[in-house]
């Protein structure tokens, strides 16, 4: 049996830590190992259980999210850190993706979802999809996007991401559209999201600068599975979209 995945919480509510670690700790994939409610103790706790994940607030007593995120990459640890806060500005959310963490997540949240989102980022793909052992459902072709989204490292709050899977799903559906993606596929995505193409355009195009400036070449390249990228290399918005959506289409093959 695969021992489960780790997770230290660190909120600033002792009663809210302990209804999440319960919940947690009923999965049979993830334990709790250590609770702590302000930032100090919280590191302490990080650099004591070497956790694989770590569950924290941004604004702590001590020792901020920020200042956690820094930390556990100087302690040259693999944590993966979801970060939830109160304050879900596009500045915020980007500032801490940069920092290093893994997903972000607006108070109040679902535990299903945090929990359902910490199994998309284990190390065990064959389990996601499964938040309490039950038979894994078929993955629809939205979420199949939104995983290699997470993995490459677009985070889901900035506009290009929803822009992004609109336009791999066009292309899944219609692949002739990758080369109308100016007259087409940009107009077609404005109309849906009352934007203008222009600014879709620069949406899309931001959140490849994303995932790239996180420095997740080797998880772009093993997903994407189709051309090396090194360095600043970056895809155009159209090869990106056509890389995802041939992705899509092989795996329906």
């Amino acid at each position: 049996m695969q021992r489960k995945n780790t997770v230290v919480i660190i909120q600033d509510n002792e009663s809210r830590n302990s209804e999440l670690a319960g919940f947690i700790d009923r999965s049979p994939y993830f334990e709790t190992v250590g609770t702590a409610t302000e930032g100090v103790s919280g590191y302490k706790l990080i650099e004591k259980q070497k956790p694989d994940f770590v569950v924290t607030e941004l604004l702590l007593g001590g020792y901020d999210g920020f200042y956690l995120l820094d930390a556990i990459k100087e302690l040259g640890l693999k944590s993966k850190v979801i970060m939830v806060s109160a304050f879900s500005g596009e500045d915020i959310v980007h500032r801490a993706l940069l920092h290093g963490a893994a997903y972000f997540m607006t108070k109040p949240y679902s535990y299903e979802v945090l929990l359902e989102r910490m199994l998309e980022l284990s190390e065990r793909p064959e389990e996601k999809g499964r938040v309490y052992g039950e038979p894994r459902r078929r993955n629809s072709l939205e979420e199949k996007i939104s995983n290699i989204f997470i993995n490459v490292g677009i985070p889901p709050h900035i506009k290009g991401y929803s822009y992004l899977r609109e336009g791999v799903k066009m292309a899944v559906d219609n692949p002739d559209i990758i080369n109308n993606i100016t007259k087409k596929l940009y107009p077609m995505i404005g109309e849906k999201y009352s934007t203008s193409p222009s600014k879709v355009e620069r949406a899309i195009r931001h959140a490849i600068e994303v995932a790239w400036n996180r420095g997740r070449i080797d998880s772009i390249n093993q997903v994407l599975g189709v051309r090396a990228y090194v360095g600043s290399e970056k895809p155009t918005n159209g090869e990106f979209i056509a890389l995802v959506a041939d992705k899509m289409l092989l795996e329906r093959a």
